[in-house]
């Protein structure tokens, strides 16, 4: 797939994730960190706008943190399409995929296990 194509698949399931989010959801606190999954977020769309703005030889310009995080997917989308056509560097395109990866794995939380019990379809003896 290439390095592109991993920046462009791990942040379509990024989008995909959170698109339907509403402000209570993005203001939940990121797995494993002290900031919210906006903040989070946002943090990953100013990285990519960096790499981006490096690619084309721009200086860097702060992408603007709106009122409603309900924006940030758009964002997303619209860094990652400028970062894809500015043709960054393989080096630069891993950094973003890997970066993009492990803000989706914040976004995920973790994993919860399902609680001991009878397996499925058994009957449990202890019935009273």
């Amino acid at each position: 797939m290439g390095q592109a194509g991993d920046v462009r698949q791990t942040v379509e399931l990024i989008v995909r994730q959170v698109a339907h989010w509403q402000q209570p959801r993005w203001a939940a606190v990121a797995a494993g960190g002290n900031v919210s999954r906006g903040d989070l977020v946002h943090r990953l769309v100013q990285q990519i706008a960096n790499l981006a703005a490096d690619a084309e030889a721009q200086p860097r310009r702060a992408v603007p943190r709106l009122d409603s995080d309900l924006a940030l997917p758009d964002q997303l989308r619209v860094v990652t399409a400028d970062l894809l056509a500015a043709e960054a560097s393989t080096a630069a395109l891993a950094w973003a995929a890997s970066e993009a990866a492990a803000t989706r794995a914040a976004l995920c939380g973790p994993k919860v296990e399902p609680a001991p019990g009878p397996a499925p379809g058994t009957v449990s003896s202890d019935v009273r």
